[in-house]
């Protein structure tokens, strides 16, 4: 498997990983996170964001499960946790399609909608502010990212 891991000591540390990350990232990519609450999901994607050329404040998007920003291109933040029971489709396809990047957290709940291609992260929280970053790229593409990752 091309799994990568990253450690990381502080949430500016994890911030600067996803900004990275985001700098990599091209139209109609999607990122997946799974992580406990708390875990560093809302954190990470605000350093995406702000890779994307976001400038507005990204905070989670719980009670409207898609918020969208304006960057260098369009970022789209889903929160799918509400949608655990649901099988609704919400037009996931225009948010994965339209040209930006979209970063999905929960994405277990809406797995069925979700395109074949992408990159699925995992947040685990150790002690203190220490987290475990795993990318786990699908794709050829996700998978030159994550090599690219780590230059």
């Amino acid at each position: 498997m091309d799994e990568q891991l990253i450690n990381t000591h502080t949430p500016l540390e994890t911030q600067q990983v996803a900004r990275k990350l985001g700098y990599l990232l091209r139209p109609n990519d999607v990122v997946t996170l799974t992580g406990d609450l708390g875990a560093g999901k809302t954190t990470f994607t605000k350093g995406l964001g702000e890779g994307l050329g976001v400038k507005r404040t990204i905070n989670s998007p719980t009670f409207t499960i898609v918020k969208s920003y304006q960057g260098e291109i369009p970022f789209h933040h889903i929160d799918a946790y509400r949608l655990e029971e649901s099988h609704e489709d919400i037009g996931f396809d225009e948010y994965f399609t339209d040209g930006g990047v979209t970063v999905v957290e929960w994405p277990q709940y809406i797995e069925h909608f979700l395109p074949e291609e992408r990159l699925n992260i995992e947040i685990k929280k150790g002690q203190d502010d220490h987290r475990q970053i795993i990318l786990r790229p699908v794709g050829r593409m996700f998978k030159h990212i994550t090599k690219e990752l780590f230059r």
